[in-house]
């Protein structure tokens, strides 16, 4: 039997063990907290994705950060300045944490709740 997407980033956050582990359960929930019902889903062989009406967000972890990247993030309205990585793309923009970084919770859920919105209004019928 083939894990489910949710186990697969269970076992991710549980593998790092690390605060890279942390962050990610932490911004798993932040991201369940702003969009019930959103799917988990694991591409890209390794890569945690969050799904409403299409990604949301995706949650890679490297060595020294965790960076999730908002497949439309260049679309959404950023007013406490989140995203500090992958500025110059067309839609694409990410948000790298690194160890001892805070993130305003807040205003990370109300990115993620704004781009489930974005999702939402473009979904073809």
């Amino acid at each position: 039997m083939t894990e489910s997407p949710s186990q697969l980033i269970d076992s991710r956050i549980a593998e790092l063990g690390d605060w890279r582990g942390e962050t990610l359960a932490r911004v798993r929930k932040l991201i369940h907290d702003a969009v019930p019902g959103i799917e988990e889903t694991w591409k890209w062989r390794g890569v945690p994705v969050w799904e409403k009406n299409g990604i949301i967000t995706t949650g890679e972890t490297y060595k020294d950060k965790v960076k999730l990247t908002f497949a439309k993030g260049a679309s959404l309205e950023d007013p406490k300045k989140l995203f500090n990585s992958s500025l110059e793309g067309n839609a694409r923009r990410a948000l790298d944490l690194f160890e001892g970084d805070t993130l305003d919770e807040a205003a990370f859920k109300a990115l993620v709740q704004e781009a489930a919105a974005l999702n939402g209004a473009k979904k073809k019928h």
